[in-house]
């Protein structure tokens, strides 16, 4: 099974990729996460990513592509993944798209989580560690980055809000969209979305 998550700041993606990853014996992949090691080990990808990223600027969609690429071609991508952090615009779903033709891949389905962005800031403001939800904006310890402010984390709702009606046009558009809510526990968010899998 292949699978994306899709939801703002605070909306509990990290959490519940974790989690069904787990259950469901798939890779998850996290692109917060994949940024952070290419950076940190100075791959080719990862040093063009680094001179955005110490910017503060988004990882154009040309490497984050190129990211995807390398991470799906991975063994244990084979047996099937979750993919949480990416795409965020209905510009890298398409890419996506192109990307898991070419790979001889399909994606099954993307889960939305919906959360109200009152819960996505009481949500984000506050909690501590570095924001893995954080994927394309810096990647910077959250001691050294204001992350959790709530002048920054509205910024993120916006832009999130900006994005997400053609976001998930683009997938119900292709039959392809499970919109959860994502305000319950976490434990009922996980049940709620393999009621809607089917497993």
């Amino acid at each position: 099974m292949r699978l994306v998550i899709l939801g703002g700041p605070g909306a509990g993606k990290g959490t519940q990729a974790k989690q069904l990853g787990g259950q469901l014996n798939i890779s998850g992949i996290s692109t917060s996460d994949i940024l952070r090691e290419a950076i940190a080990s100075q791959t080719d990808l990862g040093r063009q990513a680094q001179v955005y990223v110490e910017k503060g600027e988004l990882v154009p969609d040309s490497i984050m592509i190129e990211f995807m690429r390398q991470r799906l071609l991975q063994p244990d991508a084979a047996r099937g993944w979750l993919l949480e952090g990416y795409p965020r615009t209905a510009f890298q779903a398409e890419e996506l798209d192109f990307l898991l033709d070419e790979l001889d891949q399909k994606l099954d389905w993307a889960i939305y989580l919906q959360v109200s962005d009152s819960e996505m800031m009481s949500r984000s403001v506050g909690r501590s560690g570095p924001l893995s939800e954080n994927t394309e904006e810096v990647l910077v310890a959250a001691d050294s980055r204001p992350d959790d402010q709530p002048e920054i984390v509205q910024r993120r709702i916006n832009l999130f809000l900006e994005r997400l009606p053609l976001l998930l046009e683009y997938y119900s558009y292709h039959q392809r969209l499970l919109t959860i809510n994502g305000e319950q526990a976490p434990e009922q968010v996980q049940q709620d979305i393999l009621h809607k899998l089917k497993v």
